[in-house]
């Protein structure tokens, strides 16, 4: 009795000593609860637009014919191997460890093969999800939250989006709004809705982390903490409207679940896919010929930019649209039809959204000034892989030492500048020093110094000779058909 006192005299005095600290803080109880209270006050309540928008999300299950098993005498193949093993050798030869006798399964069986999720666009039956749910499967089935199964026709699929468009025939079916994904805010609230898993009409929530992630090809896509899985590929991310501003397509995940990373493209650009998916089944984009790469901050001082943007063109297609208007390796595109090139990848979405056979413009940045030069849009799909040489090779000797620049040079020879497509430039014989240093390697064919064209070794050893040791050089290099600067710091002999 005593040691039950005892302790309940402590939990007596702990109480007592709890209910002193906060009155010596000077909080009631029920300024307590309010705080709590407080503390929740503004969060958002999902029930109702869950409630709206969820009966026009689907389910989507894919199936596949299995293939034939290739056959020898009634047998498959690999059966047939088994008896004359055992026709051989005279007795019974073993299964491979671990396999067991089988039948074939029959031929028009379809087997499951995967399920994502999709949503419907209009009361007609049009349904939108992603290319890659759909992708190789022979037949696929919509289900709708009321447990209707529609099987669906796929109307076509585009990989460089990630965006397919499907068809079931029903009719006044629910349907859900589409919202502006140009005008989204990091830091927005949407959920999710799909079937993460195979577990139909999941809703997660979250918020949009960031508006262009250059992920995609020819598209930048949403980045949102909302916790998307496999199954979720398809589904709408959701505004607080109950709009659509996406459809759920990637995660960045080390373990196959969500790390709370995940992408969604814009739905202005899926829009856009399905509207000529619709009507022709595939998608036509346009393109000028050329390769192109990032401009960092070095080389853009170098050459004379304010800032680093655009798009360097390391090579461009013999023959294409970019070089009969006159576009040239070492170019920086800063401007196509009069809007700004920020990143490399800013130009292969605004030439792909281009009418075909359409003028068009192209301001690249050239020796210290910008150029606009006039080019006729192609279609993609007829692009042909521009061809260049490695630059390799013997050249015709000239005796020389290394330069400032690290650099042991010699002139191309008539057939390699022909076979390079270039009329001037020296290849690289040797490197040492800053060269080294700045990753040039024996071989690289060198077309420009400090914006100024290479012709010769002569000429290019004595401009080299010239340079200030205090300031960086860029060089115009070719290697492996690509071009690219490099930037080397010169150092004084």
């Amino acid at each position: 009795m005593k040691n039950n006192f005892s302790a309940g005299s402590k939990t007596l005095s702990a109480l007592v000593l709890g209910a002193s600290l906060w009155m010596s803080l000077g909080m009631s109880t029920a300024t307590a609860a309010a705080a709590v209270t407080g503390a929740v006050i503004g969060l958002p309540d999902f029930a109702d637009l869950v409630d709206r928008v969820g009966p026009a999300v689907v389910n989507i299950r894919t199936t596949e014919r299995p293939k034939q098993t290739p056959r020898v005498n009634g047998l498959p193949a690999d059966d047939e191997m088994q008896e004359l093993l055992r026709r051989f050798f005279g007795g019974n030869v073993p299964a491979p460890q671990g396999r067991t006798p089988r039948r074939q399964a029959p031929s028009d069986e379809p087997v499951q093969r995967g399920v994502g999720s999709g949503f419907i666009l209009s009361a007609d039956g049009y349904v939108l999800t992603n290319a890659h749910v759909v992708d190789g499967a022979d037949e696929v089935f919509v289900t709708l939250t009321d447990k209707r199964e529609f099987k669906a026709k796929v109307l076509g699929a585009d990989a460089r989006t990630d965006v397919a468009v499907l068809k079931i025939d029903g009719a006044q079916l629910p349907f859900l709004l589409m919202g502006d994904s140009d005008k989204i805010r990091a830091g927005e609230w949407v959920i999710a809705i799909g079937s993460p898993f195979n577990l139909e009409n999941t809703v997660t929530a979250g918020i949009i982390s960031a508006k262009a992630r250059d992920t995609g090809e020819y598209l930048p896509l949403i980045q949102s903490d909302v916790a998307v899985n496999p199954g979720n590929s398809g589904g709408p991310l959701i505004n607080m409207r109950g709009e659509v501003i996406g459809i759920n397509s990637q995660i960045a995940t080390l373990s196959g679940g969500s790390n709370g990373i995940s992408f969604a493209v814009p739905i202005n650009e899926a829009i856009r896919v399905s509207d000529q998916l619709k009507k022709s089944g595939k998608v036509t984009r346009g393109r000028i010929g050329v390769q192109i790469g990032e401009v960092n901050k070095e080389v853009a001082e170098s050459l004379g930019l304010k800032n680093a943007q655009g798009a360097e063109v390391s090579l461009v297609e013999p023959g294409g649209p970019a070089e009969k208007a006159g576009v040239k390796a070492g170019d920086i595109i800063l401007k196509f039809n009069g809007k700004p090139v920020n990143r490399s990848s800013d130009l292969p979405r605004l030439v792909g959204e281009t009418a075909l056979d359409s003028k068009a413009t192209v301001t690249v940045w050239r020796k210290g000034a910008e150029l606009t030069l006039p080019v006729t849009v192609a279609e993609l799909d007829a692009e042909k892989p521009a061809k260049g040489g490695k630059g390799k090779g013997k050249a015709e000797p000239e005796p020389a030492k290394a330069n400032v620049l690290g650099l042991k040079v010699s002139d191309l020879s008539a057939d390699q500048k022909k076979a390079l497509s270039i009329a001037g430039g020296v290849v690289v014989d040797d490197v040492e020093g800053v060269a080294a240093s700045a990753q040039l390697e024996q071989g690289d064919v060198l077309l420009q110094l400090n914006n100024t064209e290479i012709k010769d070794a002569k000429q290019f050893n004595a401009a080299a000779a010239k340079l200030d040791p205090k300031k960086p050089a860029v060089l115009l290099v070719l290697r492996d058909g690509a071009s690219r600067h490099i930037l080397l710091r010169p150092t004084a002999k």
